[in-house]
């Protein structure tokens, strides 16, 4: 039933994910913003008489209602931003969402890097990146990609001929295969790592969803590997994430003669690193690889815990940088008070460490 909420929430027409958090800072659950009078909903920043008159209006419960039951039906779950499953690297991008939708094993803290590229990829850029997506499964590193035609189909069936896990962000609802050839490694790519989308279910492949998932893309690794990608690719967009979001960005060299390489290129001028096999990445990564390829256990446990939304609200701004407890009262929905409680809270979850001066930061 919590679903339901979660799902009527989001579907009000003006609440976007920034406002969605705000409303669970004030309320605590989507059932009790729903559910709030106009006065309370008043003082939220964000919103206006609008979103407060759509709210009680209620159109939002046919979808919400709609929806579960295609949920149900769909293989698919729901996993919200306060669940344990949820991944805790996506707290560092600016606009994470509220809940992913997903097919297989999502994990909450993975070390994985992402592959990204043309779609009318060369024969020599399929084969660099199925080399590269094996070697990295190899050594225990998730491969992230998007599931389109070219490097990142590539970039999937790379990783799962090297054993290991793979996760594909979808520009559509995770009900559909899209391009629809792929209908064999989404399957696979479920049962062994999983799907994931922030799109409702049956939502089409849209060329305006595609930036919105290229974000997810970045916000899941701890690096973007771009190959063959011309001037005005949406992997250059995925690449821009990563420098905003603080991620290693990496690049193949491709033929200069290529239009489809220009933009690849251009990365490595702008001081992306060079990737001719895979130890130039794996140098790059956070923590030591054992022999073996799997990660240290603390290294894969560290950040396994739920939250509720008021600590997600404080781990949310911890996750970007470190700051003064007066900053985060003042960048939240919440009271001195409750900010303080938060804050033991998440301590005493391992979530973060305190430091010196009131300030604090995410632990690990």
């Amino acid at each position: 039933m919590e679903e339901f909420y979660w799902l009527g929430l989001k579907a009000v027409p003006g609440i976007g994910n920034v406002t969605f958090r705000r409303l669970l800072e004030r309320f605590d659950a989507p059932g009790a913003a729903l559910s709030a009078s106009p006065s309370e909903l008043a003082g939220v920043r964000g919103m206006t008489p609008a979103v407060v008159g759509a709210i009680r209006e209620g159109s939002w419960k046919r979808f919400a209602d709609e929806e579960c039951r295609r949920l149900a039906g769909s293989g698919a779950r729901l996993v919200t931003f306060v669940s344990a499953d949820y991944p805790k690297s996506l707290f560092e991008i600016p606009d994470p969402p509220p809940f992913l939708y997903v097919r297989g094993e999502l994990r909450s803290s993975e070390l994985a890097v992402a592959i990204v590229g043309s779609r009318r990829a060369t024969s020599h850029g399929l084969m660099a990146t199925g080399r590269l997506a094996e070697a990295l499964a190899g050594h225990g590193v998730a491969v992230i990609s998007g599931m389109a035609r070219g490097i990142d189909t590539a970039a999937h069936k790379g990783a799962l001929q090297g054993g290991g896990r793979t996760v594909g962000v979808l520009g559509c609802g995770i009900d559909k295969v899209y391009p629809p050839e792929n209908r064999t490694l989404f399957e696979a790519v479920s049962e062994t790592g999983c799907l994931v989308s922030e799109f409702s279910l049956g939502a089409l492949p849209l060329a305006e969803n595609f930036p919105r998932r290229n974000r997810i893309i970045s916000g899941l690794s701890r690096g973007v590997l771009v190959v063959e990608a011309a001037e005005n690719s949406g992997s250059l967009i995925t690449a821009q994430y990563a420098l905003e979001h603080g991620r290693d960005v990496f690049a193949v060299p491709g033929n200069i003669s290529f239009a489809a390489c220009r933009g690849s290129n251009r990365l490595i001028k702008q001081g992306a690193k060079l990737v001719d096999c895979v130890e130039d990445i794996l140098e790059e990564l956070p923590g030591p690889l054992a022999l073996n390829g799997e990660r240290a256990p603390e290294q894969a446990v560290a950040r396994t815990f739920s939250l509720t939304p008021r600590e997600a609200a404080v781990y949310e701004l911890l996750a970007r940088s470190p700051l003064h407890i007066d900053d985060i009262i003042a960048q939240t929905e919440l009271t001195a008070g409750e900010v303080s409680s938060m804050l033991l809270h998440l301590e005493l979850k391992g979530a973060i460490t305190p430091l010196p001066g009131k300030h604090f930061a995410v632990a690990g």
